[in-house]
């Protein structure tokens, strides 16, 4: 198994699972088909968190306990989670500004924003990864293990397999496909890219889902499953072409929510360790943040099973690796630039997304209005 689900929590840990995905579908819908439920979620609600972030972290500065001892501090204080919420957020806003034609919204170069932003993201999960194989062969070379020790007290396992992950986020980059090829859909609900296709969406989950396997692994029942299928769910269902729109929404609302509340995911009846953490027991990233060197770590009994790390890693960039040749064979026979055109036309998913797009607004971007 992927998680380690067993026991009496088993039935909160599902519970936990059905109600994240069943929230961020949900809180996704009110952002996407209300403007004023857009404009709370991504922008007035980040500025209030923003004062609260610098709040806590003046406080921490000063020595105050309140701001020491909060959860926020203790299990949310790394540079990836704060820029992951940021960029997350900026791409939300971004893409309102797209589909409602705001300000430079309204640009014909500001159509590739979605490619840039959701470019920055993935590169950002890549230096992440990177720098847990890099920590994990110094830990190796110094202790015998990989096992090191995160800025947020939790115990990673890096090796080989975030190198190749970090590869797959690479390639998972060339997969995006006719970059200007993003119009409004012809409710104004939402911001459509018809050629970002199932080959993509794939592609992405797979790699994006070992990410926070290797990097987030106290967290990859919910960032990991949750957050991933509750876009692609929508995407499937009732919101063709829409699927970086739901992506983008549903990961800054879910970086707000775990940022404020950690304990969800940390340390309560509803967190799920995966299979890496062999004899690990009910053992909580609460537990680890008390443990600081690779000795008291392994004096705890725990012992690393990377098997699921590596299968998976190699599932990433296979997945990748197919997907761009499928692009690249479809942009040979068409003799097009895949990122300048749009290639899928004719496909399934492709004609599904267009014929829910403003063509009045497909015409302006073809012609380079």
């Amino acid at each position: 198994m992927f998680f380690q689900l067993y026991g009496a929590s088993s039935v909160f840990q599902v519970l936990g699972w059905v109600l994240v995905f069943c929230g961020l579908i949900l809180t996704n819908e009110i952002a996407r088909r209300t403007k004023a439920g857009g404009i709370f979620i991504f922008i007035i609600l980040p500025l209030g968190l923003t004062i609260y972030f610098i709040a806590v972290a003046l406080g921490a500065t000063m020595g105050a306990q309140w701001a020491l001892n909060n959860p926020t501090y203790i299990h949310m204080n790394s540079w990836f989670h704060y820029a992951k919420l940021y960029a997350a957020d900026i791409g939300c806003v971004g893409f309102m500004m797209i589909k409602y034609k705001w300000g430079i919204g309204k640009k014909h170069w500001f159509r590739a924003w979605p490619f840039v932003i959701v470019g920055i993201n993935i590169l950002i999960a890549v230096g992440s990864d990177f720098e847990s194989a890099i920590k994990g062969s110094l830990a190796f070379a110094q202790t015998g293990t990989r096992w090191w020790k995160s800025s947020e007290g939790v115990w990673l396992y890096g090796g080989w397999w975030n190198w190749a992950n970090g590869i797959a986020g690479i390639i998972n980059i060339l997969c995006m496909t006719g970059w200007w090829g993003v119009y409004s859909s012809k409710n104004k609900q939402d911001m459509v890219w018809p050629d970002m296709t199932f080959w993509f969406i794939l592609a992405y989950d797979v790699w994006n889902f070992e990410y926070t396997y290797l990097n987030l692994p106290t967290h990859a029942w919910y960032c990991g499953l949750a957050l991933l299928l509750a876009p692609t769910f929508a995407a499937t269902f009732w919101n063709k072409g829409g699927w970086i729109q739901n992506r983008a929404n549903t990961l800054a609302i879910w970086c707000m929510f775990a940022q404020v509340f950690p304990m969800f995911q940390d340390y309560s009846r509803f967190s799920v360790l995966p299979s890496l953490y062999q004899n690990a027991g009910n053992m909580t990233a609460l537990d680890m943040t008390h443990i600081n060197s690779v000795k008291d770590f392994l004096a705890t009994g725990i012992t690393a099973n990377p098997s699921t790390q590596g299968l998976i890693a190699v599932l990433s960039i296979a997945i990748n690796v197919i997907a761009l040749s499928v692009i690249v064979k479809r942009s040979k026979e068409q003799k097009k630039n895949p990122y300048t055109n749009e290639i899928f036309v004719g496909t399934k998913d492709f004609e599904e997304a267009m014929a829910r797009t403003d063509m009045e607004d497909v015409k302006a971007a073809r012609s380079g209005n």
